[in-house]
C-alpha cells in the first residue's frame, strides 16, 4: 500500500484488510490469493485481473515490470549505445496508465522511450519495434481475456526483427523484475518525463505497407475465370476493441468499399458491455455480428478481437441457426496458406527455402499443402513467439485466429493484415462468381477434407489440469472412442525438433489428438483433427465429422 501510487487499488486493498482483521474467511483467502505469490512474467510477459498485489495487475506490479525491463534493456546494450523501446496500449482500463508508467520509469533508467500517439491495435508495436529501429516494444492489452485483465506483452528489436520474446531471455526479465521488486520501493525508481510521442507517420507507413498486401480487382478469378461477381457484403465488428479506425484507414488505402459495422461493438469500450468474453471464439461473442450480417445480406462477417491481433471469418450456411458459421481458425489458415504458397510458388526463383509455418495444434493440413507447391513446413510450439522465428518465413498460423501474412513488416499474428488478405481472397472468388465456401470445397477436393475440433475444461483449481496429464501420462490410452491408437508422443521430452513443453500428441489412424494446458488461462485444451482423402467430396466430409465425434466423446469420457 505504501508504494502503490493508485488511490484505487491502496483503498481497495485497504477495505480488504479491514475484513481481514475482522476475521472474515473470504477476505482472509482472497488476501493469500493475492499475496501468497507473484503474478509470473513470461515468454507470454504479464496477464491477469486488475487489482491490488503481486498475484494482479496494477501500477506497483506494472512499475516493477517496467524497471526490470529497463536493467535488462541497459545489461544488453553495446557499449557506449543508448537502449531504445517503443511502448502501445489498447482501450482497456489502465492500459494508458500502465503505458505512460512504462515510459517515464524507462525514460528515467537512461532508455529512449516512444509512446505511440493513441490507443491503437498490437500490430502497430510489432510493426513500430522494426520501423523505428528500437531495441525492444511493450504492448500493454490483454487481448481478448475477460473485461478485468489486463497484461504486458514484451518484442525484442535487433536479430529478433520484432518478435515476441522466447527463452533465455524471458527468465533475465524476470530475474531482474524480482531483484527490483526485493531491493526498490516503487517512489524510488527514478522517473522521466523525457519520453518521445511517436509521430503519426509511424501509423501512416503501417497502412500503407498492410494495403499493400490487396491484390488489385480483376475480372478473373483466382483460378483464371472471366465473370464478374457482385461487390462484396461486408460485416465487421471490432469487439468493443482498438480495430477499425486503423482498418478503415487500411480499407480506403486498398480500395475497398467500407463495410457494414456492428455499431454496438465499434468504439473501444473497456467493459466489453455486449460480451461475456470479447473473444470471437467463445459463444455468443458474434451474435451481434449475425444479426447485423442478416439484416445486410452479407457475404462475409470479419471480427477483430480488442487489440486486433486476431481474425475471425463467418460465412453464410443456411444449415446454421443464425444463418452464418464461423469459420475455424484452421479453415482460414488453410486458406490464407494455400494462397501463400501459390505466391511463394510464382516468385522468381520459385519457392526455395520459403516456409510455411503452424503450431503443434493447428491443422495438419497445412503441412499438405506445404509439400504440394515445394515449399517447407514448420510445426512449432503454440503462441507466434516461436512461429515468427521460422526460418524463410512466409506465412504462418495458429488455430486460435491467429495469422501471420506479412512476415517482412510484422513478426507477430496480425488481425488486420489478415482481414486484408482475406478480403483481396473473397473479391477474387467474387470476380468469377464463387465464393469463400466453394474454395474450402476445392482446398478438400485438392489436398484432402481436414475437420479440427476442441474442447477447453476451464477450471477453478490449476491442480485439477496437472491430474488429468498425469493420469494420461500414467495410464495411456489405447483407444479413443473405438479408435486404436497408434502412439503417443510426450513432447514433455524434446526430441530436438521442438522445445520441451507440457503436450500430449495422441496419434490414430486419420485422427489426431493434442492435449496442453493453456498458456494464458485457467483451461485445459484438447485438439481434435482427422482428415480423409477417400471418396468424393461428401465421403471425405462424412467420415472427418463421424471421426471427430468419436474423439470428442471419447476425450470427454477421459478427463470427466
Amino acid at each position: 500500500m505504501s508504494q502503490d501510487p493508485d488511490a484505487e487499488t491502496r483503498a481497495e486493498l485497504g477495505s480488504l484488510l479491514e475484513s481481514v482483521g475482522s476475521s472474515d474467511p473470504d477476505a482472509v483467502a482472497e488476501l493469500r490469493s493475492r499475496f501468497g505469490e507473484r503474478l509470473a512474467f513470461g515468454t507470454a510477459g504479464l496477464r491477469g485481473e486488475l487489482a491490488a498485489g503481486p498475484n494482479r495487475m496494477n501500477r506497483v506490479l506494472v512499475g516493477q515490470a517496467a524497471a526490470g525491463l529497463a536493467a535488462f534493456l541497459v545489461e544488453r546494450a553495446h557499449p557506449g549505445t543508448r537502449p531504445s523501446i517503443v511502448i502501445g496500449y489498447d482501450g482497456r482500463k489502465n492500459s494508458r496508465v500502465f503505458a505512460t508508467d512504462t515510459a517515464e520509469i524507462l525514460a528515467g533508467a537512461g532508455v529512449r522511450a516512444v509512446l505511440l500517439p493513441r490507443l491503437l491495435p498490437t500490430p502497430l508495436v510489432a510493426f513500430a519495434v522494426r520501423d523505428l529501429g528500437v531495441s525492444a516494444g511493450v504492448m500493454v492489452t490483454a487481448s481478448h481475456n475477460p473485461p478485468r485483465d489486463n497484461g504486458y506483452k514484451v518484442y525484442l528489436g535487433d536479430a529478433d526483427e520484432g518478435s515476441q520474446i522466447v527463452p533465455p531471455a524471458d527468465a533475465e526479465i524476470a530475474a531482474h523484475i524480482l531483484r527490483v521488486a526485493e531491493t526498490v520501493a516503487l517512489p524510488d525508481v527514478p522517473r522521466s518525463p523525457d519520453y518521445e510521442i511517436a509521430d503519426e507517420s509511424v501509423v501512416e507507413r503501417y497502412v500503407t505497407a498492410t494495403a499493400g498486401l490487396a491484390s488489385a480487382p480483376s475480372g478473373t478469378g483466382t483460378d483464371g475465370g472471366d465473370g464478374i461477381g457482385a461487390p462484396l457484403s461486408v460485416v465487421y465488428t471490432a469487439m468493443h476493441g482498438v480495430g477499425w479506425e486503423t482498418f478503415a484507414r487500411v480499407l480506403d488505402a486498398a480500395g475497398f468499399p467500407r463495410p457494414a459495422l456492428v455499431a454496438q461493438q465499434i468504439a473501444p469500450d473497456a467493459a466489453f458491455p455486449t460480451v461475456s468474453f470479447p473473444n470471437p471464439e467463445e459463444p455468443g461473442a458474434l451474435d451481434l455480428s449475425y444479426e447485423a450480417a442478416r439484416a445486410a445480406h452479407a457475404d462475409l462477417i470479419v471480427a477483430n478481437d480488442p487489440d486486433a491481433d486476431r481474425l475471425a471469418v463467418a460465412i453464410p450456411d443456411e444449415r446454421e441457426a443464425e444463418g452464418y458459421r464461423r469459420l475455424t481458425g484452421n479453415e482460414v489458415g488453410q486458406l490464407l496458406g494455400w494462397q501463400a504458397a501459390v505466391a511463394a510458388a510464382a516468385r522468381p526463383g520459385g519457392a526455395a527455402g520459403a516456409t510455411l509455418a503452424c503450431s503443434i495444434v493447428s491443422s495438419p493440413a497445412l503441412g499438405v499443402v506445404a509439400a504440394a507447391y515445394g515449399l517447407g513446413w514448420v510445426e512449432t510450439l503454440t503462441g507466434f513467439k516461436w512461429v515468427s522465428r521460422a526460418p524463410g518465413l512466409v506465412f504462418g498460423y495458429e488455430e486460435a485466429l491467429g495469422y501471420l501474412v506479412n512476415p517482412e513488416t510484422v513478426r507477430d499474428k496480425d488481425g488486420i493484415s489478415a482481414a486484408i488478405a482475406f478480403l483481396s481472397l473473397a473479391r477474387e472468388l467474387a470476380a468469377s462468381g464463387r465464393t469463400i465456401a466453394d474454395r474450402l470445397d476445392e482446398f478438400s477436393e485438392r489436398f484432402g477434407h481436414y475437420g479440427s475440433a476442441q474442447i477447453s475444461l476451464r477450471v477453478t483449481d490449476l491442480s485439477e489440469i496437472d491430474r488429468v496429464m498425469t493420469r494420461l501420462r500414467s495410464s495411456p490410452p489405447s483407444d479413443i472412442g473405438g479408435l486404436p491408437v497408434e502412439r503417443i508422443d510426450d513432447l514433455n521430452r524434446a526430441d530436438g525438433a521442438v522445445p520441451a513443453s507440457d503436450v500430449l500428441r495422441i496419434v490414430l489412424p486419420g485422427a489426431r489428438v493434442m492435449v496442453r494446458p493453456s498458456g494464458t488461462e485457467p483451461k485445459l485444451k484438447i485438439y481434435l483433427d482427422a482428415w480423409s482423402t477417400r471418396g468424393g467430396l461428401g465421403e471425405r466430409h462424412d467420415a472427418v465429422v463421424e471421426v471427430l465425434q468419436k474423439l470428442e466423446g471419447g476425450m470427454r469420457d477421459r478427463i470427466s
